[in-house]
């Protein structure tokens, strides 16, 4: 996306190129009514409005050289246009006798005579002419100026949106990371009652998930073989607290594993089983997690065969945050849906845009 000042860069091009287009046209214009008159001399319809042309750019850069601080109200018209009139008498006075005096300076070098209307007859015309020029370039340097506000304006709109949802990201990641340690160091307190061994080893695991967990959490996104490494790592540990209970299979296609996901999105999906589905059966639950590319499409599911949706519709922490930093991430294009399985289980399926 161009930078503000690229976007002033163009647009003063462009004003300037409409600038010479104008007064060649002016030019142009001339030498036609000038040659259907009978004239032969063509120099003098081009010194005519050259001559106009270059003290207009002259005093036109010296308005703008010292009224440069008048951009700030551009906001309020009136007051703008209202400090651009106070240049109009350097119009008024400076124009005329400038531009005649390079005429007559030209001509007497060309040993000819510029001949014209009485003085007072001059100024009038000219001064209404350059009157009707000043208004109306005055008007198009309103408006050019009006777009590049505009355009700083959507460009710190943007700056400051991009620094929201980099804020909300963080915030969020940081909500999920003390629910996750104080759900796992339960299940090192509940296997300390029974296994020693077994509890250090899961504590050394732990060690390795909440490693995980921190390099993860130091970004918004993070890639699917990120993610896996501490989804996996989580459900050892847990697999130990659930001895028996649990089953576990990975479908995972290779051409997902650099899709970038939420950082730390696919451990609360599992945790979600461990807690609704695993913790409140005794019956052995079988849980699958697979990710493939669909179309533009990756789809990520984590799933089981025992769970229940809760009847009242309302998602939990997990769901709830996790929805609101895909929406933050890629607005409509990402989605996060809880689905019932039969005859009994749930799916939770994260749709992401496919970068691979």
């Amino acid at each position: 996306m161009p930078t503000s000042s690229q976007r002033a860069n163009r647009s003063l091009v462009v004003a300037g190129i409409a600038w010479v287009l104008f007064w060649s046209l002016m030019v142009l214009v001339a030498m036609e009514d000038y040659r259907r008159d009978g004239g032969t001399a063509l120099w003098q319809p081009m010194l005519w409005e050259t001559s106009s042309a270059v003290v207009a750019t002259v005093l036109f850069l010296v308005q703008r050289r010292f009224s440069r601080g008048d951009d700030a109200l551009v906001a309020t018209p009136r007051r703008w246009f209202g400090r651009q009139l106070r240049w109009l008498p350097l119009y008024w006075f400076g124009f005329t006798p400038i531009v005649f005096a390079i005429r007559h300076g030209i001509y007497a070098l060309a040993g000819a005579r510029y001949e014209h209307q009485p003085w007072s007859d001059v100024f009038v015309y000219e001064a209404l002419k350059i009157s009707v020029f000043f208004g109306l370039f005055t008007t198009i340097g309103f408006g050019l100026l009006s777009y590049r506000e505009m355009m700083k304006e959507r460009v710190r709109a943007e700056q400051a949106g991009a620094l929201l949802r980099e804020a909300q990201l963080e915030r969020l990641t940081r909500q999920m990371q003390p629910h996750f340690l104080f759900n796992a160091l339960n299940t090192i307190s509940s296997l300390m009652h029974t296994d020693v061994a077994r509890a250090d080893a899961t504590l050394v695991r732990l060690a390795d998930v909440l490693r995980a967990t921190l390099a993860l959490g130091e970004r918004p996104q993070a890639r699917l073989r990120d993610e896996l490494r501490l989804a996996q790592g989580y459900a050892a540990v847990m697999a130990e607290r659930f001895e028996g209970r649990v089953t576990l299979a990975w479908d995972v296609d290779p051409a997902t594993l650099d899709v970038m996901l939420p950082a730390i999105s696919l451990q609360p999906l599992l945790e979600n089983v461990f807690k609704h589905t695993v913790g409140r059966r005794r019956e052995a639950t079988a849980i699958r997690v697979a990710a493939a590319v669909d179309g533009d499409t990756v789809i990520v599911r984590v799933e089981d065969d025992g769970g229940v949706l809760d009847e009242s519709g309302t998602p939990g922490i997990t769901v709830t945050n996790l929805r609101t930093r895909l929406t933050a991430l890629h607005g409509e294009n990402a989605s996060l849906a809880l689905i019932a399985l039969a005859p009994a289980g749930v799916r939770a399926e994260m749709r992401l845009p496919c970068t691979c």
